[in-house]
């Protein structure tokens, strides 16, 4: 049975490689969306995880849009981690960097304190090589990818992307604050978009504006959903936080929870981001034939990243949110393995949700075949769409691209062997969450050849 198992799975992914499909959740930039060097694939944000857990002294990432790491910040990071690559041989984000380096670079050694400025140099020919990404996308058949719109560029890649609205996080909590949803109105007021917030906190540039009033507030937010570019974006990128409470909050309690400002605490937090939330998505439902409000939940920031929790208040929660606002188009990006089964009962019931991939602390093989087998028994290919990659880089896009494929296989395979599935049944139903459901659902477009 292993065996058949086995080369049944390994044909499954070999049909799959045929298939087209989209990556619709990227931070790709244009005009550079391969790899800049060496860091681009060894310290991308989960491989950091894995080495800082490993020992490596920092945690934090390298130097991050708009600007990019110098070359003398990412030697010396680079340079700091390498020590530490043979404790992370085990994880599958080394595995990621393997099939990275073997099949797009043909590096097949050990990376050591030795030879890693000669594969640096390697990565680093291709950087100003503009076909090179594409290359990759070509040999993934990947159709488009989306990613934010602060990171077009020029606009000279979008017969390759589509893009998404990352600017403010309303309901994200971050470490050890507490009115972050009215800085983050604050940063967009009177403002075009731009990039986001890092996760953490802490840093926060002054703005030009500031909000001491209830009108002040909705100005603040009519502003925001009017500056929101819905010729080019298909979808928002949101998150949203499990430490907050949310409920529908009156105008007297934000008044009076705004005079709180100096003093606020978790009551006062929860109050500013109900009452923000719930004003954007009315504004935005406004515009429901135009944007998705996607949604990423699960990750909880620490420090330098998050950590996957949630809770089953929340849950209920965001199931009231998305019953409230009917004409919204809701989709979820969940990083949290035990709640895959819930969701897909809201989504069960809920006409406007939908759950998208395997984001952050789910993209671990066990737990996208988990995720993958539950959501083909438990909802329609129409409800679920089955990739993104979150990649940095094209050449993360790559290396996901092939993790999830080798899984998505491995669990079509079972099916087909218990009888559930024809192998015709399965690759269809693979075509139609990889590439037709992304177009159904989000608005992605296949490329004109």
């Amino acid at each position: 049975m292993a065996a058949d198992l086995h080369a049944l799975a390994k044909t499954m992914e070999e049909a799959l490689a045929e298939l087209p499909m989209f990556d619709v959740h990227t931070h790709l930039v244009g005009g550079r969306m391969g790899g800049q060097g060496l860091h681009d694939i060894l310290l991308y944000h989960m491989v950091i995880s894995d080495l800082y857990a490993a020992g490596c002294p920092r945690g934090a990432r390298l130097t991050q849009f708009p600007g990019q790491p110098t070359r003398e910040e990412a030697h010396q990071r680079i340079a700091e981690a390498v020590p530490y690559l043979p404790l992370i041989r085990n994880t599958s984000c080394s595995w990621g960097i393997r099939l990275i380096l073997e099949d797009l670079y043909g590096w097949r050694e050990p990376i050591t304190a030795e030879n890693w400025r000669r594969l640096d140099d390697l990565i680093r020919q291709r950087a100003d090589d503009r076909e090179w990404p594409r290359s990759i996308f070509d040999r993934l058949n990947i159709q488009r990818t989306c990613t934010e719109s602060a990171r077009r560029g020029c606009g000279g890649d979008d017969n390759r992307l589509q893009y998404s609205i990352e600017w403010c996080f309303f309901t994200r909590c971050q470490w050890d604050e507490f009115d972050t949803a009215l800085y983050e109105l604050e940063k967009a007021w009177g403002r075009p978009p731009e990039v986001p917030s890092p996760i953490g906190g802490g840093n926060r540039p002054p703005t030009d504006r500031t909000i001491r009033t209830l009108d002040d507030v909705h100005a603040a937010v009519a502003h925001y959903v009017d500056s929101i570019p819905y010729d080019l974006v298909i979808s928002t990128a949101a998150g949203i936080s499990t430490d907050i409470d949310y409920r529908q909050v009156s105008d007297g309690e934000m008044a009076a929870a705004l005079a709180r400002r100096s003093q606020a605490g978790p009551p006062e937090r929860d109050i500013y981001a109900s009452y923000i939330n719930e004003l954007f998505l009315s504004g935005l439902e406004r515009h429901a034939e135009e944007i998705v409000y996607q949604f990423s939940l699960g990750a909880e920031p620490l420090p330098f990243e998050t950590a996957s929790r949630l809770s089953q208040r929340t849950i209920g929660q965001v199931a009231e949110m998305i019953a409230r606002h009917p004409r919204l188009r809701f989709q979820c990006f969940l990083s949290s393995r035990h709640a895959n089964q819930s969701f897909c009962t809201l989504a069960r019931e809920l006409p406007n949700f939908s759950l998208a991939g395997y984001w952050w602390h789910s993209f671990f093989p066990d737990t996208i075949r988990q995720v993958i087998a539950e959501r083909l028994d438990m909802l329609p290919v129409n409800k679920q769409i089955g990739f993104f990659s979150d990649a940095y880089c094209a050449e993360w896009v790559y290396g996901k691209t092939l993790l999830v494929r080798k899984q998505l296989a491995r669990v079509l395979a079972e099916k087909i062997l218990q009888g559930q599935y024809t192998r015709d049944d399965a690759l269809g139903i693979a075509k139609s969450v990889l590439f037709e459901t992304p177009q159904t659902l989000l608005g992605m477009v296949p490329r004109k050849s």
